[in-house]
C-alpha cells in the first residue's frame, strides 16, 4: 500500500521564534447568533452618535493623505482636559497598542513584567512578543489584585507592574488606598502602568483614580481608552498620560502612523458630546448593578463589578455554562476554568440572563462574593 503523506504547510520550515509560533492569537468574542445578543466583547451596546458619525464621514474626503503621526489635535484635547501638556500625552490605536508599546520600551530578553491573574487576557501575549517573561500574580479570593503580593514579586529583573482597575475581566478596583503604599514600596525606576480602560463606569469612591495621581510619581503611567464609555470601540481610540521621557520612549517603538484621521476624528466629536455619552455610561451602570443584585439574589456569588460588565466565577463548568447562554442567543466570554465575563450589553438581553443563569445557580457555582 502506497503511503502518502500530507503536504507540508507553505512556510512551515521557516524558522521562527518559537515563543511567538507557540502563542495563541488573541480570540475575540464570535458574533452573536440571529436575533441574539454579542456580550462577550465589552462593547457599547449604544449606537454612535450622529454628530460624532458625521465627524468620522467628513474625514473620508482626506483618505488620500496620511494622518498627523502624533495625533496632536486629540493630545491637545486631553491634555486640556488633564491639566497637561500635550507631550505628557501619547495616542495610539488603543490602550492595548500603547501596553504593548510600553513594555517593548522597558522589558527585554531576560526581564520580567509583573500583573495580577487572571486579568486582561492580552498581558500575557504582549509580554511574550517584547521577548521579556510574565510573572503573575494570583488574584484575591475576592478577585481583585493582590498588591502586597506583586510588591513582593518584585525582583531586580522586574521592568514593567501592570495594575488594572477595574480589572477586566473580574470587575473589581484597587482603591486609593492599596495604590499609593504599592508606589511607595516599590522601585521608583520600575515603569508601573495603570490601565483604566473602564474607569468612567467606576462608582465606588474609594478606587482611585488615576488622574490625581498626575505628577506624583516619576515611573507612573495612567493608560485610557475611548473604546468603551466613548462607544469608539471599532475606530481603535487610547492614550496614556504621564513623564515626558517615558511617553518618548514609547513613541519611538509605536508603528508609525497607526492612528487614523477618522479615529483622531472620532475622539475629538465624542469629547465634544461627553455629556451626552456620560449619560449612556450612567445607564449601563445602572443596568449593570441591578443585573449584579438579580444575580446575588439567584445565588451567585458575583465579585464587585466596577466596569461594564459582570464577572460570573463559574469554575469547572465555565464551558458549560458558556454554550447554555449561547444556545439561549447570548455570546459570552468563558475563561475555562475560572469563570465568564458578560458584558452588559441590550436591555433586552437582562431578562434572557436571568433566566438562563437561574436555572444554572446549583450545578456552576463557585467563588464567593464581596
Amino acid at each position: 500500500m502506497e503511503i502518502v503523506t500530507a503536504p507540508e504547510q507553505p512556510g512551515a520550515s521557516v524558522r521562527l521564534r518559537p515563543e511567538i509560533a507557540a502563542l495563541p492569537a488573541y480570540r475575540q468574542g464570535r458574533p452573536a447568533p440571529a436575533d441574539g445578543f454579542k456580550l462577550s466583547s465589552n462593547e457599547n451596546p449604544h449606537e454612535p452618535l450622529p454628530g460624532v458619525v458625521e465627524a468620522v464621514a467628513a474625514s473620508a474626503h482626506e483618505i488620500n493623505r496620511y494622518p498627523d503621526a502624533t495625533a496632536l489635535a486629540v493630545r491637545e484635547r486631553i491634555a486640556e482636559r488633564f491639566g497637561v501638556t500635550a507631550d505628557e500625552v501619547i495616542v495610539g490605536a488603543g490602550s492595548v497598542s500603547l501596553i504593548a508599546q510600553f513594555i517593548t520600551a522597558a522589558a527585554a530578553p531576560g526581564d520580567e513584567v509583573v500583573y495580577s491573574w487572571r486579568s486582561f487576557e492580552a498581558y500575557p501575549g504582549l509580554v511574550t512578543v517584547a521577548g521579556a517573561t510574565s510573572v503573575r500574580v494570583p488574584n484575591r479570593p475576592d478577585h481583585g489584585h493582590d498588591l502586597d503580593a506583586m510588591a513582593a514579586a518584585v525582583t531586580d529583573r522586574t521592568r514593567v507592574v501592570i495594575v488594572c482597575s477595574p480589572n477586566n475581566p473580574t470587575g473589581t478596583v484597587v482603591t486609593a488606598d492599596e495604590f499609593e503604599r504599592f508606589m511607595v514600596a516599590v522601585p521608583d525606576d520600575l515603569l508601573v502602568l495603570l490601565d483604566e480602560a473602564y474607569i468612567e463606569f467606576v462608582r465606588d469612591e474609594a478606587s482611585v483614580d488615576g488622574r490625581t495621581l498626575i505628577g506624583r510619581y516619576p515611573n507612573l503611567v495612567i493608560l485610557r481608552t475611548f473604546s468603551k464609555a466613548y462607544g469608539l470601540a471599532g475606530l481603535r481610540v487610547g492614550y496614556a498620560i504621564g513623564p515626558i521621557a517615558i511617553l518618548d520612549a514609547a513613541r519611538s517603538t509605536a508603528i508609525p502612523l497607526s492612528v487614523t484621521a477618522a479615529s483622531a476624528a472620532g475622539a475629538i466629536a465624542s469629547l465634544d458630546a461627553e455629556s451626552e455619552l456620560l449619560e449612556r455610561v450612567d445607564v449601563i451602570v445602572e443596568r449593570r448593578d441591578r443585573l449584579r443584585a438579580a444575580l446575588i439574589a439567584q445565588g451567585w456569588a458575583i465579585p464587585q463589578a466596577q466596569g461594564n460588565f459582570v464577572w460570573l466565577p463559574s469554575g469547572n463548568d465555565t464551558a458549560a455554562v458558556a454554550e447554555r447562554l449561547f444556545d439561549a442567543g447570548l455570546v459570552t466570554r468563558a475563561f475555562p476554568p475560572d469563570g465568564i465575563r458578560v458584558s452588559i450589553g441590550e436591555e433586552a438581553s437582562v431578562e434572557i440572563l436571568l433566566r438562563i443563569l437561574g436555572e444554572l445557580v446549583p450545578a456552576s457555582q463557585e467563588g464567593a462574593a464581596d
